[in-house]
């Protein structure tokens, strides 16, 4: 075979892969350099803000940014063969959040030898990444805990009593730095007791069976940290079904229009807030330095805020809790 073929040939394949992820080809490839942005879960609102903060990016700095992700944050190998898809299309960097810890270290460690990989939101078991733009995890645990014994003590007249954890899935690079932190923390309120620490399968249903179970089993539990917005939604549930409110924190990380309206109710005393909208828009602007060669910081830490029903309403919580995703 000829070498003028055989580059033909890759070329074609280039241009398969191009076209499979709906990367822009010809002129407009050469013109506009193109970063994939892969997220856990495209149906997710919490990716919707990471997603509308890659697609703002792409707009002011002239990159195109294909949105790539599974339909569930538990699809290990639907996020391992989008990596791959991606990197065969020849992009610019990747922009990537693995949607598990050990699972994806290698395959992001050998993207890396073709295209500079920033990592957002959750770690992997790679030391490839060029650059890594997430909520310190670990130190949100920690603002979770001390929340959760603010709530209970509003509520209850003293920082006394039984708690649980639940958490989304296992071997999740940032919920496991959640819960270390909380549990870290928590041992700082001597006061409360850590009485059940739970895994859920990714599914809402799933934590609204769990808190229920929590709630019949332990009748002195007095708080919960739900540690991510699917758990809380299905934690609020229980203690909005069980009319426990009054007498039972819940915390929760993340939000939405259904863990806000929690909120306001009083069914959630708080919420962990991160700030995803920058996590897209400089996870793209630090892809784009990267690929030209550029300096950029190894990790960043895009930070974490307690909303409370008593300052809900401030201007910054409202700039969290109601980012524009359009």
């Amino acid at each position: 075979m000829s070498l003028k073929l055989t580059r033909r040939l890759a070329l074609a394949g280039i241009a398969a892969a191009t076209l499979a992820l709906g990367l822009p080809s010809g002129p407009a490839l050469a013109q506009q350099p193109t970063i994939p942005i892969i997220v856990k879960d495209t149906t997710s609102f919490y990716w919707q803000i990471v997603l509308a903060g890659a697609r703002k990016a792409g707009q002011d700095l002239g990159v195109n940014v294909p949105e790539l992700g599974a339909q569930a944050e538990t699809d290990i190998n639907g996020q391992i063969s989008i990596l791959e898809n991606a990197v065969a299309g020849n992009p610019a960097a990747i922009v990537i959040a693995p949607t598990e810890r050990t699972a994806l270290g290698p395959p992001i460690t050998e993207a890396a030898k073709s295209v500079p990989i920033i990592g957002i939101d959750s770690s992997a078991e790679s030391t490839a990444f060029t650059s890594f733009l997430t909520t310190d995890n670990v130190q949100g645990g920690r603002i979770a805990a001390d929340g959760l014994a603010a709530a209970i003590k509003a509520k209850t007249g003293k920082e006394e009593g039984e708690v649980a954890l639940i958490t989304n899935a296992p071997n999740a690079g940032s919920l496991e730095e959640r819960k270390k932190g909380f549990i870290e923390q928590l041992a700082k309120h001597p006061g409360l007791k850590l009485v059940a620490d739970r895994y859920a399968d990714g599914q809402a249903a799933t934590g609204l069976n769990i808190t229920t179970d929590l709630l019949t089993a332990n009748p002195n539990l007095v708080g919960i940290f739900a540690s991510n917005l699917i758990m809380a939604q299905g934690a609020g549930q229980a203690v909005a079904e069980n009319g426990v409110k009054d007498k039972v924190a819940l915390i929760g990380f993340d939000s939405d229009d259904r863990l806000v309206g929690f909120l306001k109710d009083g069914v959630i005393s708080g919420l962990v807030v991160q700030d995803p909208y920058r996590m897209g828009y400089d996870g793209i602007k630090t892809a784009l330095a990267a690929s030209k060669k550029e300096t950029v910081e190894k990790n960043v830490d895009t930070g974490a805020n307690l909303v409370t029903t008593e300052n809900m309403n401030e201007p910054r919580s409202q700039e969290l809790l109601n980012p524009k995703v359009k």
